[in-house]
Order: structure tokens, then C-alpha cells, then sequence
């Protein structure tokens, strides 16, 4: 993989006034100082309406509340080439209830994300919990500032711990000093100095340290404290100077006007370090204890400076083993009491500053951008294909970053040793529905498919236990096989369905033509021959489709079986024939409905097609499928499979819900079909479209898989994600992503072999 190059940050940003702006300026300069061949970019958020002289780092902004511009953010990204994309978030800073215009964007991007989140919440509201699920699920990786972020994103959230990052909060890198030069350069020679620096809100506490003071000015009557920092934007505009006002009244009515000094601005970076290294305490009496992040903690630590702090997360954890001070919140007793034992305690105070400095050595913003560098790596490496979905078709193709890699974890929880569990709950095999050939025959497709190149094997052993369940679904009596079976190892039925037989001589097809096992390979060839005759009679239009797959590979591998490349033309035919009687300009369809699968009828044409240089029949499948595109995309230019609610209507646009898995599979396999059959490159940008509906580019802009585990929900309602995960959804999606794997291993200028587009010529 070659070395990153270019680098893109979502957040606030400088002249910005705020702790996001500073932070996101700070990480962007880091990184860009640490290695000379990264190029380095910044999306800033720009809140309400206002207008910031942004510095050239800053490529493109978006207006909060303009969701429009947060898919034109997307756009920018994925045309920009980025390697990785690294988003600061707070709740606040983005549009949209609790921020969710962020899922917009998020769901629209090809590039791997890195998601720094400032605050982890521990009782979010239902609203607030569902977009930090959309952004943790659209994120490759999680950072957070604290070990409490990593407690909260496990518990709370459920968050695998392989993708939560603890880096701490950077912090620049001086040397450490005394107090007393910087005291004389800004005017507070000789006296002690207590700091607090921020933006004034009232959760910061500054009320408590007020009321501190006369206790601290009764042990060090010189002491002052200065208060540095503009109000709260938010705050100004909603209340103007209400807030800082009521401070100074507070001042006034303790008599301590002398001794608390307010600086009501907003300072660069040199001139912060300047306020923090002249301090001889450092203050942050915030009043919540759910306060992940301080850019001003960090800071002020990493300077040597003693703390008092309230045990907010952040402090707690900084601040433990003697490093700092931690008082009770909303203490002015506790407050004053501690402030002034270190303003008279010098060796104590000083013993403090060193511990805090040499502990934050490993904190400096180098340091921090290493750690950022190395994530980003990893989240490259692990990246999965999510395609923006665009209704502009001059927009430019965009680039297909690796596949997801192949996990297989929720897939081997489904299986026991009879077969594969037809459903779940949640993610837990729901036993009591037992099993079915349906899905074991799939699992029989997805062994031969990791067999490909660059796949990892399913285990012999578990590829030879869905073989069995095949085999044991033969009835020789009634010439078919059996579908539905109990837990209890009881076939339910003597003979299943039409569609299910076809799918399992689809499977036993491919199990002849790629299955490791040279034994395997006969067995599956035999049984095919055996069940081959009985789908003659059948009057399903999918059986044929999905009988036709079967034959193509078996043959490949039995060329000289006559009886079967009859049958190929006849079922063929038939598909031919009924899309003959139905067709009109406005219904280029087989059937008078659309139902579930619906890909497959066409694919089936292309492939018997090119396998028999039947232009008629490729000519059909291609006409079709495009047909069908039109009817499964959504006006934003996103894949919109036929929903269940529209199956058995007659002549009518497809409803929108309910959505399943099996539509997207069958479609994306269609479209790789039919870019073998003619050659034209659309089609492999239409099925990574249709494969990002899995990643969230989809009605609810609901991210279906998991990547860490395979699985995958088990459909779209009208308002939700349907959070059961069963056999059937978890093998569309992984049948599906070895599919766009083995694309992504194509070179992207790569045209069709020349076998398989000679029925072009």
C-alpha cells in the first residue's frame, strides 16, 4: 500500500472561536509538520451565518444548518482523493437534530474516517445515541482523549474495543520555567497568580472560584486570580455580556475587585502559553463531571503548572497519583482551602509541576501525531468500499478504495453442526426456526466463493457440513429436495418450494466447478445430474433463473452432458418468451410484478447468453436490468431494492419498504454480469453504488453490516433498521462483498476478458 499522501479534517477551525476550532487547527499543523510529504486539508464547519477570514488550509466550509452542503462536502472529499478523513465531533457544532445533517455526509463518503469524539455522553437521549451510532458505524476508527471515553463507548455503546483509540489531547512543546519572567512581561511581578482560561459559560465554574477568593486572600492576601477569555459565542448571542456581567457583580459584592482580574478576549496560542507559564496555580472548577476533553487541562499540565480541578473524566484520570489536585464540585470551601495549601507550600508546589511535566512528555503534539499518522494507517488498511450514491451522472467515477476485509465471525455463530440457522434475534441464532436449504445452499455458493483468489477458505470441515445438509435434503422419493427443518433435525415437508430446489442445483453448479475438494466436486456434479430433470417441469421463473446459474458452471465442468445444455436452452427460452409476452416501452419486465430477487432473472440471460453466444439472450438480460435500475433508484441517485410491501402488485412502481439484503446481492451480481457482457464500466460503478446501500447509502442513511463481526441486518422498515440478523442477510452481504473484493483486485481500467465480451462482436 503506498504511504499516505493527503489528509482531510472535519470540525470547527480557527479564526473560529472555540475549543473544536483550536483543536482541529492544532492536530492539522501536527500532522502536517510531522512528515513533509503530507498534504493536509480542512472542512470547517460555519455556524449560523457567520462569516470567518478562514486561513488557506481550509478548502471548503459548510453552513451548519444547510444540509445540502453537507453532501457537497462528500462530493469534495471523494473527488479530492483523500487517503483519510479525520472528523472532530461535539453535539452542537453540526446541523440538524443532535447533529444528525453529519450522517448525510458521512454516508456519501468512499474514504475511511477517523472520528475524534470530545464528548462521549453516558445518558445520551434516544436522538443523540442514534447519530453517535451512524458516525461510530461510518467510522474505521474511534478516538477518544481518556480511558473513561473508551469505558463509555464499550458499555454504552457497544463499541468493539479494536476500534477505539486512546490518544491523549495534544499539547505544545516547551521547555519547562518558573512563573516569575512571564509574570513581569504581563504585568503580576511578585504576586501569586491563579489562572483559569476559556470560553465563559456557566458550566465552567467560575462563580465557585469567585467565592473562593476570600478564603485564598485571608493565607496570600496578594494572590490574584485572572479569568482570561471571551464569552461563549452561543452565550453572546443569545444573552450578550449577561453572564460575564453577573461575575463581575459577584466580585464586587465579595469585595475582591482587586485581587480577580477578567482579560475578555480570545488569544493565539503564544500568548495562552504566555498567561499559563506565568501562573502558579492553574483552576478548572468546571461543574459537570461529564467533561471527556480540556484542551485548557491539557495545556496548563503539560506546562508544569500545578492544578485544582473539580474531578470532572478528563481531570480525574490526568491528574491522578499526586499529579494535580482534585476538589469536590461546586466547593468554594474545598476550592480555597487547597489553592491556598499550594500558594504556601513552595516545595510542594514545585514537586507537583515536575511530576505534571515529566508525565506529559509523551502528550506533546508530535507525539499526538504519530499516534493520529499510525491510526490512519490502520484505518486504511481496513477500510470498506461505501460509495457515494449520485444522481449527477457527469460526476466523475469514484475511486474504489479496498473492500472491507472478509469477517466471518456472526456467520460461524449462526452455524451449529447440522447447518446455518435460518434467523436471528438481534445478533443470537433464534434455534426455535430451525434451518432450511435455502440458506445452507447459499452457504455452500459463499464456500466456493472464498475460494477465490486472495480469499481465506472457509474450513473444510464446516464447507462439508452444508454439503451434507444438501445431500440430506434430497427426497429420491418425490425427486426434490426438502426445505424447511426443525431444530430437532425433522424435515418439516417431503418436497419445498420450486425457487428452493433451483437455488440448491445453483449451489451444487458451483460446488462442481470450485469446490477444494476433488471428491466434493463429483459428489456435487452427481447430485446435480440426479436433480437436474425435476426443474424441466417447474413454471417458477426465478427456479429458472436460478437453475440457469447452476448450469452454467455445471457445464463447464460436464461439456459433454447433452441432456443439460438442452435444458440451458430451454429454460433460456422460457425466460425469453414470458419477457416477449409481458414487454411494453413503459414495463420492460418478465412478469407482471416485481417480487424478491428480481436480479437474477436477467443475470441468468446474460450468463446463458455469453455461455451459448446467444446475442438475443444477452441483448434481453441487459435490456431489462436497466429497466430494473430505473425502477430501484432513488431520486438522490441511491440504490432503492423493491420493497416486500409492493410484492404481487401488478404494473406499479416498486413500494420503498420493506428492504432486504437479497435485492442488493442479486443486483450487484447482475451488474458485474452484465459489465462482462458488454464491456461497459457503469456497470461496475453501478454495483459499488448499489453495495454502498449496505454502508449506509440508503433511505435512512442506516448502516446495515457490521464490518468486525459480517453481519448484516436483516432489512430496512419504514423508520428503523431491523435489528435481527439472520442467515439469509448474512450471507447476501458477505456473497456480495466477495463479490466487490474481487473487483476491487481489478484494475480499474481493466476491460472484460476478451471470452467473455466475444459475444459482442
Amino acid at each position: 500500500m503506498t504511504p499516505l499522501r493527503r489528509i482531510a479534517f472535519i470540525g470547527n477551525s480557527l479564526p473560529r472561536h472555540c475549543g473544536i476550532a483550536t483543536f482541529t487547527t492544532d492536530l492539522q499543523q501536527a500532522i502536517t509538520t510531522s512528515r513533509q510529504d503530507l498534504e493536509t486539508r480542512i472542512v470547517a464547519m460555519t455556524d449560523h451565518g457567520q462569516a470567518y477570514d478562514y486561513p488557506a488550509s481550509v478548502a471548503f466550509q459548510i453552513n451548519d444548518g444547510n444540509i445540502e452542503e453537507y453532501a457537497r462536502a462528500a462530493d469534495f472529499l471523494n473527488a479530492g482523493r483523500f487517503d483519510v478523513v479525520c472528523l472532530q465531533h461535539e453535539f452542537g457544532i453540526f446541523g440538524g437534530e443532535a447533529g444528525a445533517h453529519l450522517l448525510v455526509l458521512l454516508s456519501r463518503l468512499t474514504v475511511p474516517v477517523v472520528t475524534t469524539l470530545h464528548t462521549v455522553l453516558a445518558r445520551p437521549t434516544a436522538v443523540q445515541r442514534a447519530v453517535l451510532n451512524g458516525i461510530v458505524e461510518a467510522s474505521s476508527k474511534i478516538v477518544v482523549m481518556a480511558e473513561k471515553g473508551r469505558e463509555l463507548l464499550r458499555s454504552v455503546y457497544h463499541v468493539p474495543d479494536d476500534k477505539i483509540e486512546v490518544i491523549a489531547h495534544g499539547i505544545p512543546e516547551v521547555a519547562f520555567s518558573g512563573p516569575d519572567a512571564a509574570k513581569a512581561r504581563l504585568g503580576f511581578a511578585g504576586r501569586p497568580v491563579i489562572l483559569t482560561f476559556g470560553l465563559l459559560s456557566p458550566n465552567k465554574g467560575i462563580e465557585v472560584m469567585i467565592d473562593a477568593m476570600p478564603l485564598i486572600l485571608k493565607r496570600r492576601p496578594d494572590a490574584v486570580y485572572v479569568v482570561l477569555g471571551a464569552t461563549h459565542p452561543n452565550l453572546v448571542r443569545d444573552q450578550g455580556e449577561a453572564y460575564r456581567e453577573s461575575l463581575i457583580a459577584r466580585v464586587r459584592e465579595l469585595g475582591v475587585e482587586d485581587h480577580v482580574v477578567f482579560l475578555d478576549r480570545f488569544v493565539d496560542q503564544a500568548t495562552l502559553l504566555e498567561f499559563i507559564s506565568m501562573c502558579d496555580v492553574y483552576a478548572t472548577p468546571y461543574l459537570n463531571e461529564a467533561q471527556m476533553t480540556s484542551g485548557t487541562l491539557a495545556y496548563s499540565f503539560g506546562m508544569g503548572r500545578p492544578v485544582v480541578s473539580t474531578p470532572y473524566w478528563h481531570a480525574h484520570e490526568l491528574l491522578a497519583d499526586g499529579r494535580g489536585v482534585l476538589v469536590p464540585f461546586g466547593n468554594a470551601a474545598a476550592t480555597g482551602h487547597e489553592i491556598a495549601e499550594l500558594l504556601t507550600d513552595d516545595a510542594r508546589r514545585e514537586a507537583m509541576c515536575r511530576r505534571a511535566y515529566t508525565f506529559s512528555r509523551t502528550m506533546t503534539w508530535q507525539r499526538a501525531a504519530e499516534r493520529y499518522v499510525s491510526v490512519f494507517e490502520q484505518a486504511r488498511q481496513g477500510h470498506w468500499l461505501k460509495v457515494v450514491a449520485r444522481s449527477d451522472a457527469t460526476s466523475p467515477e469514484p475511486r474504489s478504495p479496498a473492500a472491507p476485509d472478509m469477517q466471518i465471525g456472526h456467520f460461524l455463530a449462526m452455524c451449529d453442526d447440522t447447518g446455518l440457522f435460518q434467523h436471528a434475534v438481534h445478533s443470537v441464532p433464534d434455534r426455535s426456526h430451525g434451518y432450511c436449504v435455502d440458506d445452507n445452499a447459499r452457504a455452500l455458493l459463499l464456500a466456493c466463493a472464498l475460494n477465490d483468489p486472495g480469499e481465506q477458505r472457509l474450513p473444510d470441515i464446516l464447507t462439508a457440513r452444508f454439503a451434507a445438509f444438501v445431500q440430506h435434503a434430497w427426497n429420491p422419493d418425490t425427486r426434490r429436495f426438502r426445505n424447511f427443518m426443525g431444530f430437532n433435525r425433522t424435515w418439516l415437508e417431503g418436497s419445498g418450494s420450486e425457487d428452493s430446489h433451483g437455488r440448491t442445483l445453483w449451489a451444487l453448479g458451483e460446488c462442481a466447478r470450485k469446490d477444494a475438494s476433488p471428491s466434493r466436486r463429483r459428489w456435487a456434479q452427481a447430485l446435480f445430474a440426479e436433480a437436474l430433470p425435476t426443474a424441466e417441469g417447474f413454471r417458477s421463473p426465478r427456479a429458472w433463473a436460478f437453475t440457469l446459474l447452476g448450469l452454467d458452471a455445471y457445464c463447464a465442468m460436464a461439456p459433454d452432458d447433452l441432456h443439460a445444455l438442452e435444458v440451458r436452452h430451454s429454460l433460456a427460452g422460457r425466460l425469453m418468451s414470458i419477457l416477449a409476452s409481458v414487454e411494453t416501452p413503459e414495463w420492460v419486465w418478465f412478469e407482471e410484478g416485481l417480487a424478491y430477487d428480481n436480479a437474477r432473472l436477467p443475470q441468468a440471460l446474460m450468463i446463458a447468453g455469453m455461455a451459448t453466444q446467444r446475442r438475443d439472450y444477452v441483448d434481453a438480460g441487459l435490456r431489462s436490468l436497466h429497466w430494473l435500475m430505473t425502477q430501484q433508484t432513488a431520486p438522490a441517485g441511491h440504490f432503492r431494492p423493491v420493497g416486500t410491501a409492493g410484492f404481487g402488485e401488478q404494473r406499479q412502481r416498486p413500494r420503498t419498504f420493506d428492504q432486504q439484503p437479497v435485492e442488493a446481492t442479486a443486483t450487484i451480481a447482475a451488474c458485474l454480469t452484465a459489465w462482462r457482457a458488454d464491456g461497459d464500466a457503469e456497470w461496475k460503478t453501478t454495483a459499488t453504488r448499489v453495495f454502498a446501500w449496505f454502508f449506509g447509502s440508503n433511505d435512512l442513511s442506516v448502516v446495515l453490516v457490521d464490518p468486525y463481526t459480517g453481519s448484516c441486518r436483516d432489512g430496512l422498515h419504514p423508520d428503523r433498521a431491523n435489528e435481527n440478523r439472520g442467515g439469509e442477510s448474512v450471507l447476501s452481504y458477505l456473497l456480495s462483498l466477495a463479490e466487490i473484493r474481487q473487483l476491487a483486485r481489478v484494475n480499474t481500467s481493466q476491460t472484460p476478458p476478451a471470452a467473455l465480451r466475444a459475444v459482442g462482436t
